[in-house]
C-alpha cells in the first residue's frame, strides 16, 4: 500500500540527543542550537508597524444592534502602535505597576489586545481572565481570588455584562474601564477615553526600562483541583518561546501567517501560542466569535468559509465539528483547505474517527492530507515545548523537544515523567513562594506531572508520545496500577461520536469503571424529542444498547483488571467550570470531577445507579 501524500511542511527538529544522569534519569535535546530572539515582543510589534504599517494585525466581525456579526473590523500595525502608545501614557499617570497591574475580564476583541499591547509598552503586567468567571460562575469565588493574588489597579471589561460581577468583587475605589455601557451606581472610564490620551516622551523612557526579566502578564491555572495559580510570563519566556516555536515549526515564517481563531486569550493556547506567533512574523489574526459548542460552532464555520487560513489551531472538539461540516459543506472544504499548510490541536486527545474523516475530506477536495501537529506544552512553559517529528502523526505522538529546552526524563512509580528547563520556563507563581518552591526540582527544571514514553524505543529521533498524568493514574484494590491517559483515550475512540470524554474510576476497588460525558450525538441515536430531558435520553433503549456494544468491544481488547473496563455510567449533568471540571480548553480534570462526583463514583461501584452497563460475557 503507498504511503498517503501530504502537502509540503518541513520539520524544523528531527534529531535529538540523549545523555544519561543518574540511575532511572536521562536528558533529552535537540541538537539544534536556539537561535537569537527578541529581548521584548514590543521590539518586534515596532518593527512590524515601521515595515509594513498598513498590514492587518488583528480584525473581528463589528457586533450588529441584533446581536449579529457584520463585516470585519481591522486595525493595522500602524494603528495598532499608536494606540497602544496613548493606552501606556495612561496607564503610566495612573502609576500603575507589577504590584497594582490590569486586569482584563472579557473574551478576545480588538480592545482586549490594544489594551495588552499597552500595558507592555508602559511595562504594566496585565492579567487576562477567564470570562465565566465573571459571566458563568454564581459565587464568583475564583475572580475574588484572581483579584486578590494580583491586586489590580485598573479593570477593564467590554461591557455591561461584566457589571453584575463588577458589583460583587470590584472595591468601590478601584478604576473600572468599558468599552460600552456601565456599572449601577460607579463611575466609570470609557475605553476610548483611555486611548485618547496624548503619549509623551515618557513612554518611549518607560519601553526603554523593559527588558527581558519584565513582567508582560499573570496567566491563571485552570485551578482544577486548588485555586488558580498566577503563572510569570516575562518578556524573555516569551520571545524565547516563539523563537522555537519558528524553529520547530518553519511554517510560521515561510509565508505570510493568517490564522482565524476563537481560543481565549486568558489561555496560554491562545493568548501566548497565537497572539504571540502574530506579533512575532508580522501575521494577521481573524478573531473567531464562534467556539465548539452546538450554539457557537456555526459562526466559526460561516468565518472559515470565507476566511482561509494558513495555519488554523483548535481543539479536538473544534476539529471534530469541523470535520463533520466537511463532509458536506463544499464552501468550507473548498476555503479551509485552500491554502492551509498545518493543521494543530491541543488541550486533550483527537480521537482516530476524527482524523480519518479529516483526511478523507481533503483528499476528496485537494487531492492530498494537511500534516495535523501536536505536541506537549503547559501554561508555564510558554506553552511550546515538545513538538513531532514527520507527517505520520498518530493519537498520542508528541515528538521531540524545541531548541533550546532541556527534557528531563525521570522514572516515577513504573512511569517516565518529563521535566523541562529553558529559557521558556516561568521562574514561578506570583506571591506564591511555597507553589513555586515545590515545582522544580534541585536541579532547577519545573515538574508537568506529565507521564511519556517513547514512540520508538529502537529510534529516539521519533521522540515521545504521552502516557497520561501522573497524578491522575491509581491503583486498584489489587495493587495493579490504572495508567488512565492511554485507557481513556481508548475508550473516546471506541464510542466516536457519542463520546466526549471519560473519567475512570476505581481507586482502592478491584475493577475499574467508567463516567462518560455523552455528545449531543446521542439525542439523535435515542430517536427522542429535542426537548426530552438528557436523562431520558441517556436512559433509552437505543442509547444504551449502543454503549453496551462499546463496552463489549473494549472488553475484548482488555487483558487484565487495570484495562477492562468492568462497568459504565452515562452523566446527564455536563461538567461544570465553577467546580473546576472543565478549563477553558474544554478538557475534563479527572480528579475534579472524581471528588465532585464521589456519590456517583460510589454508587457506581456499588451498583445502585438506575442503569449501570457491564461487558457481557
Amino acid at each position: 500500500m503507498n504511503a498517503p501524500k501530504f502537502r509540503p511542511l518541513k520539520f524544523g527538529v528531527t534529531r535529538v540527543t540523549l545523555r544519561d544522569g543518574v540511575p532511572g534519569t536521562h536528558y533529552l535535546t535537540a541538537e539544534q542550537p536556539l537561535q537569537p530572539f527578541a529581548e521584548r515582543m514590543t521590539d518586534r510589534l515596532q518593527h512590524w508597524a515601521q515595515t509594513k504599517p498598513e498590514h492587518s494585525f488583528m480584525a473581528r466581525r463589528v457586533k450588529q444592534a441584533d446581536g449579529t456579526t457584520g463585516d470585519w473590523q481591522h486595525i493595522t500595525y500602524a494603528q495598532a502602535w499608536q494606540t497602544a502608545r496613548s493606552i501606556a501614557q495612561g496607564l503610566i499617570n495612573r502609576g500603575l505597576s507589577a504590584d497594582r497591574p490590569v486586569v482584563i475580564l472579557s473574551e478576545n476583541s480588538l480592545e482586549h489586545a490594544l489594551l495588552g499591547l499597552g500595558c507592555m509598552l508602559a511595562g504594566v503586567p496585565y492579567v487576562p481572565t477567564s470570562p465565566p468567571y465573571s459571566l458563568v460562575s454564581v459565587d464568583y469565588d475564583k475572580l475574588k481570588h484572581v483579584l486578590k493574588t494580583v491586586t489590580p489597579g485598573m479593570v477593564f471589561a467590554s461591557d455591561a455584562r461584566y457589571a453584575k460581577a463588577i458589583a460583587a468583587t470590584v472595591s468601590d475605589d478601584m478604576e473600572v474601564v468599558l468599552v460600552e455601557g456601565g456599572v449601577d451606581g460607579r463611575q466609570v472610564t470609557p475605553f476610548d477615553s483611555l486611548c485618547a490620551t496624548a503619549a509623551t516622551p515618557a513612554v518611549d523612557a518607560a519601553i526603554a526600562a523593559t527588558g527581558p526579566d519584565t513582567i508582560v502578564k499573570f496567566l491563571f491555572t485552570s485551578g482544577s483541583t486548588k485555586l488558580p495559580k498566577a503563572v510569570i510570563n516575562t518578556q524573555r519566556l516569551w520571545c524565547a518561546n516563539q523563537q522555537q516555536m519558528a524553529q520547530s515549526m518553519p511554517v510560521l515564517a515561510e509565508k505570510e501567517l493568517v490564522l482565524v481563531d476563537w481560543l481565549p486569550w486568558n489561555h496560554t493556547f491562545g493568548g501566548n501560542h497565537n497572539v504571540g506567533m502574530t506579533i512575532y512574523h508580522g501575521g494577521t489574526l481573524y478573531i473567531d466569535d464562534g467556539k465548539p459548542t452546538p450554539a457557537l460552532i456555526g459562526e466559526t464555520l460561516r468565518n472559515l468559509r470565507e476566511i482561509a487560513p494558513t495555519v488554523y489551531f483548535n481543539v479536538p472538539t473544534g476539529f471534530e465539528a469541523i470535520a463533520n461540516a466537511m463532509k458536506t459543506d463544499d464552501q468550507l472544504r473548498k476555503t479551509l483547505l485552500s491554502r492551509v499548510q498545518m493543521f494543530f490541536y491541543a488541550g486533550a486527545a483527537l480521537a482516530q474517527p476524527i482524523w480519518d474523516s479529516l483526511y478523507e475530506s481533503q483528499e476528496r477536495e485537494v487531492g492530498e492530507r494537511i500534516v495535523m501537529g501536536t505536541g506537549l506544552g503547559m501554561t508555564e512553559s510558554g506553552p511550546f515545548g515538545i513538538f513531532v517529528t514527520n507527517p505520520f502523526v498518530h493519537a498520542g505522538d508528541l515528538g521531540v523537544p524545541t531548541p533550546g529546552l532541556e527534557l528531563k526524563l525521570v522514572d516515577m512509580q513504573g512511569k517516565t515523567e518529563v521535566r523541562y528547563r529553558g529559557p521558556n520556563i516561568t521562574p514561578g507563581y506570583w506571591r506564591n513562594a511555597e507553589e513555586t518552591a515545590g515545582a522544580f526540582d534541585e536541579e532547577g527544571f519545573f515538574k508537568t506531572g506529565d507521564a511519556v514514553k517513547w514512540i520508538d524505543e529502537t529510534d529516539v529521533h521519533l521522540g515521545l508520545k504521552f502516557d497520561g498524568r501522573i497524578a491522575e493514574d491509581f491503583k486498584l484494590a489489587t495493587g495493579t496500577f490504572v495508567s488512565v491517559g492511554p485507557l481513556r483515550g481508548k475508550i473516546i475512540a471506541a464510542g466516536a461520536p457519542y463520546i466526549q470524554d471519560a473519567v475512570l474510576t476505581g481507586l482502592n476497588m478491584k475493577e475499574v469503571g467508567a463516567m462518560i460525558f455523552p455528545t449531543p450525538a446521542v439525542r439523535a441515536l435515542s430517536g427522542l424529542g429535542a426537548d426530552v430531558p438528557m436523562s431520558d435520553v441517556l436512559a433509552s433503549a437505543p442509547v444504551l444498547a449502543k454503549f453496551q456494544d462499546i463496552v463489549n468491544e473494549l472488553a475484548k481488547t482488555g487483558t487484565g483488571s487495570a484495562n477492562r473496563i468492568a462497568r459504565l455510567c452515562l452523566l446527564s449533568e455536563p461538567p461544570t467550570i465553577d467546580k473546576g471540571e472543565i478549563t477553558d480548553k474544554g478538557s475534563i480534570n479527572q480528579r475534579s470531577v472524581l471528588t465532585h462526583r464521589a456519590d456517583t463514583v460510589a454508587a457506581l461501584h456499588a451498583d445502585t445507579l438506575h442503569y449501570i452497563v457491564k461487558p457481557q460475557t
